[in-house]
């Protein structure tokens, strides 16, 4: 993918599925990078601790045993179905998924690592997008709360509309499908 109208390699959504909420933070586990990029993970890790140095704590963590519990058992059904997982994992936030492009030195993880970047910036868009809105409604809340009371009904209808723009009802997907 070497300018943004060539063929996309991977389906944003499945991207999207891989970044998780963990310490407040956007982040995405080892093991789904490994798959996007198409190395196994134990490659991804060794690639990782022999360039160490460059995945300082705000870029790179491993989850606590706490936390990598409470991952696996949000996930995880039963002891049998672990995810494959044994160790915690290597978290990366999104400054570490884009250190690993330049030790993942493989067309294929240079270019997935671009669409990553790619929605991790559409993601801060959407996300400061509403906190705007949210702030000019609270603004005009401000300046019209000795009003009507039927304002404030509207308000509530505008804080409805902004949670359910928020949290969409996935569509139905359209159209030709085309085997890759």
């Amino acid at each position: 993918m070497t300018t943004e109208n060539t063929t996309v390699l991977i389906p944003d959504e499945r991207i999207m599925d891989k970044i998780y909420l963990i310490r407040e933070q956007k982040v995405m586990l080892d093991r789904d990078l490994a798959d996007l990029y198409g190395v196994e993970t134990k490659r991804l890790k060794e690639a990782v601790k022999r360039n160490l140095f460059r995945f300082p704590e705000d870029f790179m963590f491993e989850l606590t045993k706490e936390e990598f519990t409470n991952w696996r058992s949000q996930f995880a059904t039963s002891n049998s179905d672990r995810m494959g997982l044994r160790y915690s994992p290597m978290v990366f936030t999104e400054h570490g998924v884009l250190m690993l492009s330049s030790v993942l030195n493989s067309n294929k993880a240079i270019n997935v690592n671009i669409q990553i970047m790619r929605i991790f910036t559409r993601i801060r868009q959407m996300l400061t997008d509403n906190l705007t809105i949210k702030l000019e409604i609270e603004e005009i809340r401000k300046k019209l709360q000795n009003q009507d009371k039927n304002i404030e009904l509207v308000f509530s209808y505008l804080d409805e509309l902004i949670t359910k723009q928020q949290n969409p009802t996935p569509r139905k997907r359209i159209g030709y499908k085309v085997s890759e």
